[in-house]
């Protein structure tokens, strides 16, 4: 899952991406409006944590206008304004949900599962492949009900190429799902990062099998009984 985080304050924003990222989640972290809108209009985000004070422009414009973008990605708004006409303003201008700080990381953690797990049946909160079932919310990869132990890279590109079952996924688009703004993954990492996933793919006898297309990319695949 990939997390587009609006936060001016820089410590709150260092804070929340480390609870972010320990769950297994990347994250997108920007300080303005104009940085969000360009970053929530130019790239697909499952979840946008977004603080009302930025000093750019209020966070119930920018939600209007994303909103009037058709930009539908669930939005959390994170603000100090607890106020209960200010939590109707926030959500009847388009956000799915409204924590009031301060709060507890934990509770956040919650609420962002919760919402993905109420989210469009299009977000696919659980993904099937052969005999492989991905939980987005909780990042938890299973085989006939037993839990396959993969690393955080492994699950971010078994998740893209799940969403792509039975077509190739170009090796472009692999690195830069893999990387958070600033910071690109290498060609040799990704590789890596297939070798290993193939193994545990063939070892837990998922049904399943990742193909390399020569030039172009990789792509996973039912295998034949």
């Amino acid at each position: 899952m990939r997390i587009l985080l609006l936060e001016d304050s820089a410590r709150l924003r260092e804070l929340l991406c480390e609870a972010i990222r320990r769950v297994g989640w990347k994250i997108d972290a920007f300080a303005t409006a104009q940085e969000g809108r360009l970053a929530a209009e130019g790239a697909d985000y499952d979840l946008l944590l977004l603080d009302l004070g930025l000093p750019d422009e209020d966070g119930i414009d920018l939600l209007i206008s994303l909103r009037g973008a058709k930009v539908q990605t669930p939005v959390l708004v994170l603000t100090a304004r607890g106020a209960i006409d200010e939590r109707i303003a926030g959500l009847d201008a388009g956000a799915d949900d409204y924590l009031a700080k301060p709060f507890h990381n934990g509770e956040l953690i919650a609420r962002i599962r919760a919402l993905m797990r109420r989210a469009p049946v299009t977000t696919m909160p659980t993904l099937e492949f052969a005999n492989i079932q991905f939980d987005i919310a909780s990042r938890r990869v299973t085989c006939a009900d037993a839990e396959i132990a993969l690393t955080p890279s492994e699950k971010d590109l078994l998740e893209l190429l799940m969403r792509n079952g039975g077509k190739v996924v170009s090796k472009i688009k692999i690195e830069h799902a893999f990387s958070e703004y600033g910071d690109e993954r290498s060609s040799n990492a990704v590789e890596l990062t297939i070798s290993r996933l193939r193994k545990k793919l063939e070892r837990h006898r998922t049904g399943s099998s990742i193909e390399t297309v020569r030039g172009v990319g990789y792509m996973i695949r039912e295998e034949r009984a």
